[in-house]
């Protein structure tokens, strides 16, 4: 078994939908994204265009902050998510400057949306459970995964333009998605064999 995502560009209009539940879900503070969307415009008036690009972890198969992480802070799961013990981590940030794909997150500290006022009563239970002077990133929401449920960007997404599911498994969803449309992986060259893709056509 293999998780991955796949994620359709066409159908991606930008709304931040995924960010914002990626946010909630996991309790981060202003100013961390474990998930984000990158908006691009190109081209001349009037002939111009917007882009989309949903970004998060790609769950490499050979991932290169495992490779460099000296504590074992950093370890893949026999699914393919790949995961960060805060723990064990201490901090250095070598899998920040090693991820290709700026997919990981090092709190500094735990500030609030609004810190005039103080920390939300959500964000105080939130706050509870995250460690600063770590890294921290996008893990498929793996509690969720667990218990048989899909991660909270997919689920949110009002235009379903995310697929998760095994990629091993040639009669799953996003398998028969994959090889019905043509999909890119991020830096292919780089042979990190990401675990997400993105549909082009």
């Amino acid at each position: 078994m293999r998780y991955g995502m796949a994620i359709d560009l066409k159908r991606c209009i930008g709304c931040q939908s995924c960010t914002a539940a990626c946010k909630v879900r996991n309790g981060i503070p202003a100013g961390a994204f474990l998930s984000k969307v990158l908006v691009k415009e190109s081209g001349r008036y009037p002939n111009t265009r917007i882009d989309y690009q949903p970004m998060l972890c790609m769950h490499c198969e050979n991932p290169p902050c495992l490779q460099v992480c000296p504590t074992g802070a950093t370890s893949k799961r026999a699914d393919g998510i790949v995961v960060v013990n805060q723990d064990e981590c201490m901090g250095c940030r070598y899998c920040v400057n090693a991820c290709p794909y700026d997919a990981r997150v090092f709190l500094q500290g735990l500030q609030p949306y609004y810190p005039a006022y103080g920390p939300t009563p959500y964000e105080k239970v939130s706050f509870a459970k995250l460690q600063t002077g770590v890294v921290t990133k996008c893990e498929f929401c793996k509690d969720r995964v667990d218990q048989g449920e899909q991660p909270a960007c997919v689920v949110t997404c009002p235009t379903k333009a995310r697929t998760f599911g095994d990629l091993d498994d040639p009669n799953s969803e996003i398998s028969r998605l994959l090889a019905r449309r043509r999909g890119a992986q991020m830096q292919a060259d780089l042979g990190t064999n990401p675990s997400v893709f993105y549909l082009l056509a």
